[in-house]
């Protein structure tokens, strides 16, 4: 049996392609050099600081610029291309610039069963934007996302990649007009908030350090609870 394939145009690549200016100043090069070398030494193989380099660049612009991709690739050895082949995987490398505060919806499954998609239509007419814009005060960036592993606290709506659950149209539209105001803003669970640019040292390792001391709720220990109670009656 033969099966005829009909191949069609090479898909695009998902996002834009990494713009940006082409190169650092001196002073800008020579101050982000101090916190490579930094980063690169805690690891053996040099390479290996790829991804915390590519947030060190990312906390300069807000995004990745083609001079971060050339700082990276200069400091690690590499070329170009195997840093942008890199960064272009990953989701939490921006491609284009990138408000104070990312707010990303999920409206995967559960989410969205939820309410997910019903807070990002709100969040769109609230701000004036559609997913990957950002509001014309530079303050905010509206972000569709992936399932980010929260499905307890389904609908999750996360800032700068911290937490806030359970959320609904109204207490996102709320959320959204408080980071617009510059109000403190405290995520359900995880470390404090701070800006999108100061997150990305954070990552990068060379940011303040970050405390977490939130604990499992109750509905993330809820199965816990039910396979130890089943484990004690002989049925685990």
């Amino acid at each position: 049996m033969s099966v005829d394939l009909v191949l069609g145009p090479r898909p695009d690549e998902s996002g834009p392609p990494i713009g940006g200016r082409d190169a650092y100043p001196a002073e800008v090069t020579e101050r982000l050099a101090t916190d490579a070398a930094s980063i690169i030494g805690r690891y053996p193989q040099p390479r290996s600081a790829l991804l915390p380099l590519l947030h060190l660049v990312q906390s300069e612009d807000g995004y990745l610029t083609k001079a971060g991709i050339a700082f990276c690739a200069s400091q690690l050895g590499l070329t170009d291309a195997e840093v942008s082949a890199v960064a272009t995987f990953y989701s939490m490398y921006r491609r284009t610039p990138t408000g104070d505060y990312l707010v990303g919806v999920c409206t995967n499954t559960l989410c969205a069963i939820m309410g997910g998609d019903a807070i990002l239509e709100a969040l769109e007419t609230e701000l004036a934007i559609h997913p990957g814009q950002t509001t014309s005060d530079g303050r905010i960036t509206l972000e569709h996302i992936e399932c980010n592993a929260a499905c307890d606290y389904a609908p999750v709506v996360m800032v700068n990649w911290e937490f806030f659950d359970h959320q609904t149209p109204s207490s996102a539209r709320d959320l959204v007009q408080a980071l617009r105001d510059g109000q403190t803003v405290t995520p359900t669970r995880g470390a404090a908030l701070c800006p999108f640019r100061q997150t990305a040292r954070t990552l990068a390792g060379v940011g303040p350090d970050v405390t977490d001391t939130s604990l499992p709720g109750d509905a993330t220990l809820a199965g816990l609870r039910v396979a130890q109670a089943l484990s004690e009656d002989g049925e685990g």
